[in-house]
């Protein structure tokens, strides 16, 4: 019985731990081809993959949230159009946005990790946590980006930079709502981080 017990347990949450990655890791794709404007720097298009990737690290933790981002690129990488503008396979990791991919798990990781040390304060509380935590990881996304326009397509450090602005206010606003989404997911759910910190 002792034994058993421990063993089931682990297996049970191993399972749980699959089903969110796999969930989240869908729910990015979702989001990544929904809603795009294609505007923007060279014409990337706005969608909401970052708030889909983003919320995967606010709600998931540090180490759920990365393997959920790097479950999405790999699932696209072999061939399922699930990146912005329906693209997929290896091409989008040689161009121009190759540094927005690179930077999506890193970025989830960094906002699981934050979340994780600030959870149970609160709904306001947490909420705040979590929009400072996205907006950390909005710089990490902007600078892989810019190092990606500056390596693939010629362009110099200010114009990428500069180019990245356009998306600042569209970015802001699904922050706001990661925040939101992912401080009622952990007041619903209290014990969804319980052992990650």
């Amino acid at each position: 019985m002792s034994t058993t017990a421990p063993s089931s347990a682990r297996k049970t949450s191993t399972t749980t731990d699959l089903a969110l990655i796999a969930t989240f890791a869908a729910l990015i794709a979702v989001c990544s081809v929904s809603a795009a404007l294609p505007i923007g720097l060279n014409g990337v298009p706005i969608t909401l993959q970052v708030f889909g990737v983003f919320l995967a690290g606010a709600v998931l933790g540090m180490k759920r949230g990365f393997f959920a981002v790097l479950l999405y690129l790999a699932v696209g990488a072999a061939g399922l159009p699930i990146f912005a503008g329906g693209s997929s396979g290896i091409a989008p990791f040689s161009g121009p946005t190759s540094g927005y991919l690179v930077s999506f798990p890193i970025a989830a990781a960094l906002i699981g990790f934050i979340v994780e040390r600030a959870r149970h304060q609160g709904l306001a509380v947490t909420a705040v946590i979590v929009a400072v935590a996205g907006v950390i990881g909005e710089v990490v996304v902007y600078a892989f980006g810019a190092l990606g326009f500056i390596a693939f397509a010629s362009m110099t450090t200010n114009a990428a930079f500069k180019g990245a602005l356009t998306y600042v206010p569209a970015d802001l606003i699904k922050i706001v709502a990661v925040a939101l989404v992912a401080a009622a997911v952990h007041r619903a759910f209290p014990a969804l981080l319980a052992k990650r910190g």
